[in-house]
């Protein structure tokens, strides 16, 4: 015979609950995070380009919520600092809770998210000239979307003049150059 089940509104039945939400968390981050690594084996045009994105974003965030202070139980970096794991492991956590803090934070400025630049040629080179626009965005498909807007934006910064263009700060490079080899420190 079934028994009846009811709620339970005791500081102790709450801290339990808490608990088994911060397991689930970690849970579908570990999944999350499983199922990135199998799209990013995947050939990039074999790849949904949201995929990645998707899995990654859900998987900081969820990340992010175990350890977010408030009127429930919620983990800690002591917690983490106590963890036998060797390694950056503090950096690595420390860095996932920024990366969630920039996912959930709102841009103040939408164009934030993607920025055009004029590629210039090299500045020691005699014929200066702009050469092309370039877009830094995080998808590929913005790129390959806005090849009409960027002829015309092309066209508007030939006009401009040179020497202001020279004068600016580089917002990035074109074509990227190699980061092979490099830590990310």
């Amino acid at each position: 015979m079934p028994m009846p089940t009811v709620a339970i509104d005791v500081p102790s039945a709450q801290v339990l609950a808490d608990q088994a939400s911060i397991i689930a968390e970690l849970q579908f981050v570990m999944d999350s995070c499983k199922r990135l690594l199998t799209e990013l084996a995947k050939p990039e045009e074999e790849r949904d380009q949201l995929m990645p994105v998707a899995l990654w974003s859900s998987a900081v965030l969820a990340y992010g919520r175990c350890f977010s202070k408030g009127k429930r139980f919620a983990l800690t970096n002591e917690d983490v600092r106590n963890l036998p794991l060797h390694g950056a492991v503090m950096k690595f956590h420390q860095w996932v809770l920024d990366e969630r803090d920039k996912l959930a934070a709102r841009a103040p400025n939408p164009a934030e998210g993607a920025k055009v630049g004029a590629a210039l040629s090299p500045p020691g080179q005699k014929d200066r000239r702009v050469e092309g626009i370039v877009i830094f965005a995080s998808s590929h498909e913005i790129v390959e979307k806005a090849q009409e807007q960027q002829d015309v934006v092309l066209k508007d910064a030939q006009q401009l003049n040179l020497d202001s263009l020279y004068q600016q700060e580089p917002i990035g490079t074109w074509p990227p150059e190699d980061t092979a080899g490099d830590d990310g420190d």
